[in-house]
């Protein structure tokens, strides 16, 4: 009967397996759009017809024209075509009383219905990301393919969270106003960056876009790098060795003695030294220096192991002490 129960089981697998094989037909991407705007009857009209009426839009328009989008609406680029109706939907249905409006109500009837568009604002965040990524998941970067499983996205934000397609014609983030952005779900990072001690966002020498790739990586924190020594040594490549004497704890993550946005300690240490030190090594060790009847005892570890990322030189003892 086991046996009997086993072929069952196998052959019920092997049916649903089948039945995931079959095809099914996709509709043209504007058929779905259509659905979504909810009327079958409204047709796609091209820029032209839909924004030339609506002088409202007259600013926005030339942003358009200026961005790297409107660039793709010239045919001789061969690029796809992409335009206002890409975004919105199908726009005929929504200039369709434009001209009837304007005779009855002046400059106030100069708007198009924007209810027979696509209702952007109240679609779910992955609906709004799938308008952009029926683009830009095959025809840019490739981070675009972690962005599903990144935790922007998990944490339900989408493109136009980050990109504003209207305020003008720099659609990408801009260096100058990437922080402020981030820092708008990040206030704690915010902090850290105003401590004594931090990399030099607030001098606008670096922005968080150097470190982390907004759209999803395969590294934790979204981090470029495929590990944290990695990321780090793109810019301190003296760090990166290899040397003949290395600081263990140092050759895998950097964070183990090093905060990355901002610390109260030199350096971006996680502690002040010597306390950070004798996390690891024997406290019971005093650097001494005897000058006659005194002696001084240095406070700070790298008064002596100056070398501490790793040495190619031995101390006077023949050892590796990371001295120099």
């Amino acid at each position: 009967m086991r046996i009997i129960a086993i072929m069952f089981v196998a052959l019920s697998l092997l049916s649903a397996c089948s039945g995931m094989k079959q095809t099914y037909p996709l509709l043209p991407v504007a058929e779905y759009e259509k659905m979504i705007v909810g009327r079958l009857d409204a047709d796609y009209v091209g820029n032209d017809n839909c924004v030339s009426k609506c002088h409202a839009h007259d600013k926005i328009r030339e942003f358009y024209k200026l961005s790297v989008h409107g660039e793709q609406m010239k045919a001789e680029t061969g690029l796809p075509l992409v335009n206002w109706e890409t975004w919105h939907g199908p726009g005929s249905l929504a200039i369709a009383r434009i001209e009837q409006n304007q005779k009855l109500l002046g400059e106030k009837g100069n708007r198009c219905e924007s209810t027979k568009l696509l209702d952007l604002t109240n679609l779910p965040p992955q609906a709004q990301s799938m308008i952009c990524l029926k683009c830009h998941s095959a025809a840019s970067t490739p981070a675009l393919s972690h962005w599903n499983s990144s935790v922007h996205a998990l944490n339900e934000l989408s493109c136009s969270s980050c990109h504003k397609m209207h305020e003008g014609p720099q659609q990408k983030v801009s260096r100058d106003k990437m922080a402020e952005l981030c820092y708008g779900c990040h206030p704690d990072v915010k902090a850290q960056f105003t401590l004594t001690s931090h990399h030099p966002i607030r001098e606008r020498k670096m922005d968080c876009f150097d470190c982390h790739e907004a759209h999803g990586s395969k590294s934790a924190k979204m981090l470029k790098g495929s590990t944290t020594r990695d990321l780090c040594c793109r810019c301190h490549m003296e760090k990166s060795g290899p040397f003949v004497y290395e600081h263990g704890d140092v050759t895998e993550n950097c964070m183990n003695c090093h905060l990355p946005h901002g610390s109260v300690s030199r350096r971006l240490l996680s502690s002040a030294m010597p306390f950070l030190c004798i996390q690891c090594h024997n406290p019971g060790h005093r650097g001494v220096l005897v000058t006659g009847q005194k002696q001084l005892f240095a406070n700070r570890c790298t008064d002596c192991h100056s070398a501490i990322h790793g040495s190619n030189t031995p101390g006077s003892d023949g050892l590796g002490n990371l001295r120099r």
